[in-house]
């Protein structure tokens, strides 16, 4: 699986990645979604996600994975695959 929480790399500006994301209006719904690895606008000399027009802190709230395949697997793995009937998001 990825790194989980992506903390265990070396971002840089400019990377992509892939997370996991919940929709804040339905909570049964998510999907895995690119994001940049930008430096953080509000904090300086910190690095963020930006996805969907806004950032979010590259934290261990966040699981970030390195591929789409990476965090297609774990999505499966939380939420069911779609083409065996078994998708939950």
């Amino acid at each position: 699986m990825g790194d989980s929480f992506g903390m265990n790399k070396n971002y840089q500006p400019g990377d992509i990645v892939y997370v996991m994301f919940r929709n804040p209006h339905a909570q049964d719904v998510a999907t895995v979604q690119a994001a940049a690895v930008v430096e953080n606008p509000e904090e300086p000399g910190k690095l963020c996600l930006f996805v969907y027009e806004t950032f979010y802190p590259l934290d261990e709230e966040m699981a970030v994975f390195n591929t789409a395949e990476e965090a297609r697997e774990a999505y499966e793995d939380v939420y069911g695959r779609v083409d065996q009937g078994e998708f939950y998001g």
